[in-house]
């Protein structure tokens, strides 16, 4: 009987994966809440984040529905079914770590709760016009914080695309990928502490560099800033040390996406990575968007995962699909400039390693992984020009310049300019999106 249940369980998954058959959240169409097709925060959306206001200072959980956030530890008591009646305390958190440490069920039964309670024929929200005053804040009202504790920040190097153009650059076409790269996800480990939510400026860094291969390093303030288009996903339930995470489970331990410009000062990074990787040009900071997109409403976008050759070993195999189709963009605004101008449209598809391979290759020697870790894609670039993460592609390395219009061009970002990167699935009339992740360039302190 266990044998039955386990394989419809199975089929059940295959089925909602592949779209054969309509998820639950489908059912409620339209919310109470006015939400236009262009808007990002759709029902069928519902990403979580963390807010306070000039009235109430305190960081309170909210989730995102048209121009609206509403107050989780307002309506608290509104969640009464099995996984989350005992566990009501958790969207009265300053962050959404709690919430996350509850797991699957939690998070499903949330989503359920909150899907009724905003669609357009549920009266419990609709038509308490007191209620409705304490548990809705308009965004423009509200800043936004970093959802989460972040305790550790892994990123990743999984774009085929990004590291075979980086190897072209620094190594040769011959040599582009090293031999590792196809037989795991490389990553570093990298640090929480510089991690800031969307709008936080950041000072342009200083650094050893080595500008002429035939003089001694200098120091000096980085001349190649740029700017890493990556997604990131929160850790859910975390594993014991020395018990890695199976990959038929990591799924369960992914609780949802952000989006992430992972800053670089590449002419920091040429001189230092060697040989232990990234250090100073990339610590100075690490930018993510304040919402974040639960797994669940981005399962209706999923696609097959890339191709993999050679296949990897077994604790890296799994045959369900877990790649997604999420459009992305990168602009930017230069001070001189009345609009950003897009410089980069590309795909989370693009994509080779997935995000449960990451999470299975991070735990396979027994790392243990907490609540609101943050593990990063690493550049995500397409196969065309166009769809390439970072300006050291963009420009080739400083050899092209990428033209943002009116007679503005870039190799690399110059102080004062600010950088937006977007991202949204498309539905049949609605989004699924991420809101933007933002930052500008200040100048670099006085030497």
């Amino acid at each position: 009987m266990a044998a039955v249940t386990h394989i419809c369980k199975s089929l059940l998954f295959v089925l909602l994966t592949l779209r054969i058959i309509p998820q639950q959240h489908c059912n409620y169409k339209m919310s109470f809440i006015k939400v236009d097709e262009t808007c990002d925060f759709s029902i069928h959306n519902l990403p979580y984040g963390v807010f306070s206001t000039p009235d109430n200072p305190r960081h309170r959980i909210g989730v995102a529905i048209g121009d609206q956030i509403l107050d989780l530890s307002v309506i608290k008591s509104l969640f009464t079914g099995p996984a989350l009646s005992t566990h009501q305390d958790v969207f009265s958190q300053s962050t959404l770590n709690a919430f996350m440490a509850l797991g699957p069920a939690a998070w499903q039964e949330a989503r359920r709760v909150l899907q009724k309670l905003l669609s357009a024929n549920e009266a419990t929200l609709r038509d308490d016009v007191s209620l409705r005053s304490r548990a809705f804040v308009h965004q423009s009202l509200a800043e936004m914080h970093l959802p989460a504790e972040i305790g550790d920040y892994t990123d990743f190097y999984s774009s085929r695309d990004h590291a075979t153009n980086v190897g072209i650059m620094f190594r040769g076409k011959e040599n582009a990928l090293m031999p590792n790269w196809l037989r795991l996800p490389v990553g570093y480990h990298g640090r929480a502490s510089s991690v800031v939510v969307s709008g936080t400026p950041l000072r342009r860094p200083q650094g050893q560099m080595r500008p002429d291969p035939t003089q001694p390093p200098v120091f000096s303030q980085c001349k190649q800033l740029d700017i890493e288009l990556e997604m990131a996903f929160l850790v859910g339930p975390g594993n014991k040390l020395g018990e890695p995470i199976p990959i038929d489970k990591a799924h369960e331990h992914i609780f949802g996406m952000v989006l992430m410009n992972d800053w670089s000062a590449r002419d920091i990074q040429a001189w230092e990575y060697v040989p232990l990787g990234p250090f100073l040009g990339k610590n100075f900071g690490t930018t993510i968007s304040p919402w974040v997109v639960p797994m669940e409403a981005l399962m209706p976008f999923v696609l097959p995962n890339a191709v993999q050759d050679p296949k990897p070993l077994p604790y890296l195999c799994h045959e369900d699909p877990y790649t997604f189709d999420i459009n992305l963009f990168v602009s930017v605004k230069g001070k001189a400039m009345e609009e950003a101008a897009t410089i980069s449209k590309s795909n989370f598809k693009y994509m080779y390693w997935t995000m449960k391979q990451q999470l299975a290759h991070h735990s396979v020697n027994g790392c243990n992984l907490r609540p609101g870790d943050l593990l990063a894609s690493g550049t995500i670039s397409g196969p065309d020009p166009e769809s390439f993460g970072s300006m050291l592609e963009l420009s080739w390395r400083g050899t092209k310049t990428i033209d943002l219009g009116n007679g503005e061009t870039r190799k690399f970002l110059e102080d004062g300019d600010e950088v937006y990167l977007t991202g949204y699935c498309q539905g049949s009339g609605y989004r699924v999106g991420f809101g933007v992740c933002k930052g500008k360039v200040l100048p670099a302190l006085p030497m």
